[in-house]
């Protein structure tokens, strides 16, 4: 399932955050009283990603933010302004959700996933 794609804008590629429409909260659990969530995402090479979702305590709206090793997942796989974040979910057996990032790049009309540089 995909639990949130955002296209990024320059802000998400040079701050240590992405911020990400509040619709796809629901794919992150955030436990009751509480204002964040860690959680672990593997990438197209199974590297595994530590990121924590957090949103605000007070406001009128929500408005979530993807921050833990988000700076180096940006560093690493060279993102800029224009790419595409999508991360998914499986449920596994245990109940746990396992989440997956790509990173995608457009180019000549096509995407392409970042992480095929890589291998």
């Amino acid at each position: 399932m995909v639990a949130m794609s955002k296209l990024l804008s320059n802000s998400d590629t040079k701050h240590k955050r992405l911020e990400f429409p509040a619709r796809s909260l629901p794919a992150f659990p955030i436990p009751e009283g509480q204002n964040s969530m860690e959680f672990v995402a593997f990438d197209r090479v199974q590297k595994p990603w530590n990121f924590k979702v957090s949103i605000r305590n007070q406001g009128r709206y929500r408005k979530p933010w993807l921050s833990g090793e988000w700076a180096d997942y940006v560093h690493h796989k060279g993102l800029r302004k224009g790419d595409k974040v999508i991360m998914t979910t499986d449920d596994e057996e245990n109940g746990n959700k396992r989440y997956h990032i790509t990173a995608v790049r457009r180019h000549f009309g096509f995407w392409y996933c970042i992480d095929q540089q890589w291998v």
